[in-house]
């Protein structure tokens, strides 16, 4: 039994790294992220799961007029950029 805990721990850990090693980190001169989390809210989604920086910008998933939504986000000032169903 003792035996398995390093490896269960081995496997937890490299597991959430793998998460972290992906995500790209936002610009100094960003909008911060709950900025931004109220400003998609604003703008009519009822319901933000998501918000990440990846390539250069905020990247996000939501509910929209009762849909799922994939939407990108201007880093620096929080405007939605694009949106697009979620599949």
């Amino acid at each position: 039994m003792n035996r398995i805990i390093p490896v269960v721990l081995a496997v937890v850990l490299s597991a959430s790294s793998v998460n972290v090693a992906h995500a790209d980190l936002p610009g100094a001169d960003w909008m911060p992220i709950q900025q931004v989390l109220e400003k998609v809210l604003k703008s009519g989604f009822t319901l933000v799961s998501k918000i990440e920086a990846d390539d250069g910008r905020w990247e996000g998933e939501g509910i929209k007029d009762g849909k799922r939504v994939k939407f990108y986000a201007d880093p620096k000032t929080g405007e939605i950029m694009s949106t697009r169903p979620e599949r």
